[in-house]
């Protein structure tokens, strides 16, 4: 039991899932005070959301883990089709894709949600904090100065702020009293689960579908001798849904797969998933924040509901880290909702198109889960009044805006070692890139008149060399320029004119320039 009031900190996060354990690292290596618990007793082992999209695959570059995910995933999964028991094609949607230099990531990764989440635990350990399992919030109390949030064990917690990263059925978003609006659908089930099975190639993601529209898919999970099996679920005599199980499991995949011999054993997970389609009316209530699950429910086709809930939490973490430090303009965290609830609204439509698609795509042999890939997410807030054009604008507005996505790029160091954007871009501050001689001396002054907040680069001043010119080509820069990258690698703004980069940062952050 947490005695009394506990210790206050900066921020308690509520839910140790991937959307939670990213905003606590994002406010561990920004120097917050985090606390994260969670209600499961111990972390599971199930596969839940297997897959990391490119552009989340960059977030993680930022928060410090893409290298570790890569090797414990996989991005090179063919589909294999059959139809009515007959093999169909073998594809591999992304094989002509390749990585450029302002994407080095051109196709997602297969990976188990539950090491996503073992890889996230510990790059926190790295700083000093983990995952207090078995503890619960079930309400809040704020005021002016924090919230207290209340335990199901009878203990309380004292923060600044808390966000509520705990699911669906989010007892915190309850206590806030936001709406959680759309539909669920009781009409269309899927039964899904980790079992293993002897005798099953593991280097393709069979998908067997039949005439009457039903079927059954196991992807083989990379690191591991489980597959998730997808299907619709079984029907009883009433005609109801029986409730998943491995025998059940077992006869789906003999009516469908017609592969005789293969016995599916060591279930870890069985589960039912119905069609959900949520979100909250709000993502903030003074005090009180909601992020990934909690804040909005999808449709399992395309993998979204774990990518959007990673990407919630790096829009958040660095202006949530500068409201816990008083560096923030009040409004700052007024944002967070500004930018992510249109994204939210968008990836909702999206998936539900997605699994519709995957729904028609068993009457359409030689088509499959493969026409389900999903439109980039992330590219940007250009809607956002984080966003405002600069009134000395610079650079060609169809290659890059404030609010997009800021591009990687191949450059040189000052000692002439190759170094990306990206990996420039992993400090937490904002990054400000100065491009040709004549705005060199302006970043020099810039970033030391806010050096706790902007790091800042001479482009072939002495800082970076762009020697192959993709700086310029992703940037749209054709002359001298200065361009401001938030810590979220989002375009902050794009100008000549340092005196409107000191009024921008003036807008968001409560910092007097150092004479």
């Amino acid at each position: 039991m947490t005695d009394g009031v506990a210790r206050n900190e900066d921020v308690l996060i509520a839910g140790a899932g991937p959307t939670g354990l990213t905003l606590a690292v994002e406010l561990a290596r920004r120097g917050a005070g985090v606390r994260i618990v969670d209600a499961a007793p111990v972390p599971h082992r199930e596969s839940r959301g297997k897959g990391l999209q490119p552009r989340t695959l960059e977030v993680l570059e930022d928060v410090g883990i893409t290298e570790r995910a890569l090797a414990a995933g996989t991005t090179r999964l063919p589909f294999r089709k059959y139809f009515d028991g007959a093999h169909v094609n073998d594809t591999d949607p992304f094989a002509d894709a390749r990585p450029t230099p302002d994407a080095p990531y051109e196709r997602g990764l297969l990976i188990g949600q539950w090491q996503v989440e073992k890889l996230l635990r510990e790059r926190l350990a790295e700083f000093g904090i983990g995952v207090e399992s078995g503890t619960e919030v079930t309400g809040f109390e704020q005021d002016e100065d924090g919230v207290t949030a209340f335990l199901a064990d009878g203990g309380r917690i004292r923060a600044g702020y808390l966000v509520g990263c705990d699911g669906g059925r989010s007892r915190v978003r309850k206590a806030m009293g936001v709406r959680f609006d759309g539909t669920t659908d009781e009409t269309q089930s899927m039964v899904v689960g980790d079992v293993e099975a002897e005798g099953i190639s593991r280097d393709v993601w069979h998908q067997w579908f039949a005439s009457d529209g039903a079927g059954v898919m196991l992807c083989p999970m990379p690191g591991t001798n489980s597959f998730q099996f997808q299907s619709g679920p079984e029907l009883g005599a009433d005609g109801e849904p029986l409730p998943p199980s491995l025998e059940s499991f077992q006869r789906i995949f003999e009516r469908y797969a017609g592969v005789p011999g293969v016995t599916l054993t060591d279930p870890t997970w069985l589960s039912v998933w119905r069609v959900n389609v949520r979100m909250a009316d709000r993502l903030r209530v003074g005090r009180v924040l909601l992020a990934g699950d909690a804040a909005h429910i999808h449709p399992i086709a395309g993998g979204l509901g774990m990518n959007t809930g990673i990407q919630d939490a790096y829009n958040l973490g660095w202006k949530l880290a500068l409201a816990t430090a008083g560096l923030a303009d009040p409004g700052l965290l007024d944002t967070y909702e500004e930018e992510r609830l249109p994204v939210v609204a968008w990836t909702l439509g999206i998936s539900t198109e997605l699994y519709a698609r995957v729904r028609e795509a068993v009457r359409e042999p030689g088509t499959g889960v493969e026409a389900a890939a999903p439109a980039p997410m992330g590219t940007g807030y250009r809607w956002s009044s984080l966003a405002e054009p600069a009134t000395a604008s610079v650079g060609d507005p169809a290659v890059l805006r404030p609010g997009d996505r800021a591009p990687d790029a191949p450059c040189l160091d000052a000692s002439g070692d190759p170094v990306r954007l990206f990996q420039v871009y992993a400090d937490p501050r904002f990054t400000l890139l100065g491009f040709g001689a004549e705005v060199a001396g302006a970043v020099g002054k810039l970033g030391a008149e806010y050096e706790g907040l902007v790091q800042a680069f001479a482009i072939d001043g002495g800082d970076l060399r762009d020697h192959e010119g993709h700086a310029h080509r992703a940037y749209g820069v054709t002359g001298p320029a200065l361009v401001l990258v938030r810590p979220d690698n989002h375009i902050a703004l794009l100008t000549r004119d340092p005196d409107e980069v000191t009024e921008y940062l003036s807008r968001i952050v409560l910092i007097t320039p150092k004479e």
